[in-house]
């Protein structure tokens, strides 16, 4: 069977941390690019990266509940090691710990990371790490939507 390919990239950032902060995705389907940021007043550096992945699955959910029934693969890409180790790996022993870290404490951004799980587990979703600020065209895009979110928005 064919499967439609996503590519999406995905970047979170803050000045400050906390502080200001946005989020940004690149997603490449079909030869059709979409992009979408957003601006948070108050946040950490990491809510936003794991609020750019569920921002962007959210948006590849619709669209592939909108192919007909053709399974779609999703490439997501971040350079964020704790979004993609958290869902990679961490995820699995938080949930049968009652999500407790391994220090018996609870796990921060328990309410996104829930919401990541349910899509990861919706979704044919692969992990890809990458080094964030090395030239990769679309990280840099994101970063650039970040910078741009921050600035637009900042008092």
């Amino acid at each position: 069977m064919i499967h439609e390919v996503i590519t999406i990239h995905t970047d979170g950032g803050c000045s400050g941390n906390p502080g200001p902060g946005a989020w940004a995705w690149v997603l490449e389907q079909g030869g059709k690019v979409t992009e979408r940021s957003g601006f948070c007043p108050v946040t950490t550096n990491n809510r936003m990266e794991l609020t750019a992945v569920i921002d962007a699955l959210t948006f590849a959910e619709g669209l592939a509940s909108s192919t007909g029934g053709k399974p779609c693969v999703i490439n997501l890409h971040t350079d964020s090691r704790y979004v993609q180790q958290g869902i990679s790996s961490w995820i699995k022993k938080w949930v049968k710990n009652n999500w407790l870290t391994a220090n018996r404490e609870p796990v921060k951004n328990q309410d996104l990371w829930k919401n990541l799980l349910a899509l990861d587990a919706s979704l044919k979703v692969t992990w890809h790490w990458v080094r964030g600020h090395v030239g990769n065209e679309l990280n840099e895009a994101c970063d650039a939507l970040v910078q741009q979110e921050i600035k637009k928005n900042r008092p």
